[in-house]
């Protein structure tokens, strides 16, 4: 423990009683195992609270702008695994923050943008976004992308990040987490209001990657965005089993007042880290401020060791616990055997022998009598718990030593200087501590009362916050119902305009069709007429020539009978008058002989395309 035997706690007032073991009433409900950050190596991966750097705030000394989670910030694990029955389960293995190896890489995270492009995420796809340009752009901008991106395209994007808090793609994903936080260092533009107008995703990635955790990334995990900007901002607690306005109680200690997102209802004072543990050794309490320190930090500090204290006016050694939050002292021995038998009833065979280690670890350097028997006691039963030994798996043994031990000290104290007499003003000094006494336990009392005040007040303004909260989401969902109803007015109005619009085009459709229709009927009676009438002259011309064919051959025969009688009568004429005068009968003939050819002419003249008939017309 390396602390000398008395340091920082010489002459030491009666020592204020430590606070119970941490109540269950914070405990987380949600079951399931996830590690909120990986580490920068192999070997950094599970190592102990001694070996990590605690996380970011403003105070000197805790501040890292390299890692943002912490070591022991765990989900709870399996049941039973806790300091005690009641107690929520622990996280099997703890969670190692990202941070820097050494030196190098903090010149490579100072050296700006320029030297890390080296380490860039995967190109994006076609609609993605880059953590990067989540990071770094506008919110109002990033917001308006994500609405339109799908669901399946949000989950890949909180999935790389948590690939990268996992930590185990080695130096490169370290880098590109250094440089994702450096991004967010550099803004100044976040303020609540902004954060508000955020996409619920987008302030999920902005809140992992300030905080480390990728608890927030987890599905089963949904967080108002109120809160998620306050976290962001340092006005909530980053425990998501706690959540509690910081700083917590309305606190206005050193602490509690200059570091950021500090919650003093379930972070260590010394490490600013927060774990689900509860009714055990590993977190001792202060019960004068009601903030929490773990036993390893304390030890490592140098806030645990021996330290003399003065009862009835004697002065004897015992361990105390500084807090480092008010300074004040407390003993740890009844302290100690407050826990087990409160909790220890409660523990399995591994819870029990985890608390006998820290019991150990807080008396090793005890420097009286009573601590080293208890320290020699419990390392008497966890040799006995590894060896097997069933009898050794009560803590019944270890609470009868504690009593034992308690006794011895009282008469022990009894016994000194048995023959003194008791001068006036040790009496009265004597009656002083008792009524100094008296008066600090109702000074307790009525600080709990007013803490548990508070805590109901506070607990009724949450309650009032949440009701506007809800009354809002209402009021939100009422106005989208409307605007919803509206929208849908909109479309009937325009689907009936649509209908009337088609009924129209299917009308003039309809008309067109039948004139169509018409038209076509008209063609075909057209070319109907006009090809009877092509008949029809072709049959009158054949009819026509057929008669002028007849009436040729008719003309003809007729002639020919005509010339022959003409030859008979001039052959008879001449031979009775001896070539005396015509007889009268030969200009008739010679006029109806001019009359036939011209007929033949006028027959012969008749054109083929048209019948009389049609050129009448």
């Amino acid at each position: 423990m390396g602390i000398s035997s008395g340091a920082d706690f010489h002459q030491q007032p009666t020592p204020q009683a430590v606070l119970p073991p941490r109540p269950h009433g914070r405990a987380p409900t949600l079951q399931t195992s996830l590690s909120l950050a990986g580490s920068a190596s192999p070997e950094q991966v599970g190592s102990p609270p001694d070996t990590q750097e605690p996380l970011s705030n403003s105070d000197a000394g805790h501040d890292s702008a390299t890692e943002s989670a912490s070591s022991r910030e765990t989900w709870p694990g399996e049941p039973g695994k806790s300091g005690g029955g009641d107690a929520p389960p622990v996280a099997s293995a703890p969670i190692t923050a990202l941070r820097i190896a050494d030196n190098k890489e903090k010149e490579v995270v100072g050296n700006g943008v320029a030297e890390l492009q080296a380490f860039r995420s995967r190109i994006p796809s076609a609609g993605r976004m880059t953590l990067r340009e989540v990071a770094w752009d506008r919110v109002d901008l990033v917001a308006e992308k994500m609405k339109g991106m799908s669901d399946e395209l949000l989950d890949e994007t909180k999935a790389e990040l948590q690939s990268i808090l996992e930590g185990t793609g080695g130096q490169h994903q370290i880098q590109e987490f250094m440089y994702l936080q450096k991004l967010l260092q550099g803004r100044v533009d976040l303020t609540l209001p902004i954060l508000l107008m955020a996409h619920h995703v987008q302030l999920e990635i902005l809140v992992a990657i300030k905080t480390g955790i990728q608890a927030f990334l987890h599905p089963s995990v949904d967080i108002p965005q109120i809160r998620l900007a306050e976290i962001f901002l340092y006005k909530r607690c980053r425990n998501i089993a706690c959540q509690s306005a910081v700083p917590a109680e309305e606190c206005k200690c050193n602490i509690c007042s200059n570091r950021n997102g500090f919650c003093n209802l379930c972070m260590c004072v010394i490490c600013n880290k927060f774990d689900f543990e509860v009714n055990t050794c590993r977190w001792v309490g202060c019960d004068i401020c009601s903030h929490w320190t773990h036993t390893d930090c304390a030890i490592r500090d140098g806030k645990i060791g021996t330290g003399q204290t003065i009862k009835n006016g004697v002065g004897h050694a015992e361990m105390l616990f500084r807090c480092q939050a008010c300074q004040r002292t407390s003993e740890l021995f009844g302290w100690v055997r407050d826990v087990f038998q409160q909790c220890a009833p409660n523990w399995d065979r591994d819870a029990l022998l985890r608390e006998l280690d820290y019991v150990c670890k807080i008396f090793r350097l005890s420097e009286d009598s009573k601590g080293r028997k208890l320290f020699r006691k419990c390392a008497e039963l966890v040799e006995r718990l590894r060896g097997g030994s069933a009898e050794s798996m009560t803590p019944r043994i270890l609470l009868q030593a504690l009593q034992e031990l308690d006794i011895d000290s009282s008469k022990n104290f009894e016994h000194q200087e048995p023959g003194r007499l008791i001068t006036p003003q040790e009496a009265c000094n004597r009656i002083a501590e008792v009524v100094q006494e008296a008066v600090r336990k109702m000074e307790m009392v009525a600080e709990e009362k007013l803490r548990t005040y508070k805590r109901a007040r506070l607990a009724v303004k949450a309650c009032d916050r949440e009701l506007e909260e809800k009354a809002r989401e209402a009021q939100e969902l009422k106005v989208e119902r409307l605007r919803k109803l509206q929208q849908a007015e909109e479309l009937e109005s325009i689907i009936r305009l649509k209908q009337a619009e088609s009924e129209m085009f299917q009308l003039k459709a309809s008309e067109a069709q039948e004139e169509a229709e018409r038209l076509r009927s008209v063609a075909l009676a057209k070319r109907k007429s006009e090809a009877a009438g092509q008949d029809y002259a072709s049959m009158y011309l054949k009819r026509r020539l057929e008669e002028a064919e007849a009436e040729k051959q008719y003309i003809f025969e007729k002639i020919k009978l005509q010339e022959n009688q003409h030859a008979t009568s001039s052959s008879g004429g001449g031979a009775r008058l001896g070539g005396g005068a015509p007889s009268a009968g030969e200009p008739s003939q010679a006029m109806m002989l001019s009359k036939i050819q011209d007929l033949l002419k006028n027959v012969r003249s008749v054109p083929s395309g048209k019948p009389d008939g049609q050129r009448s017309k």
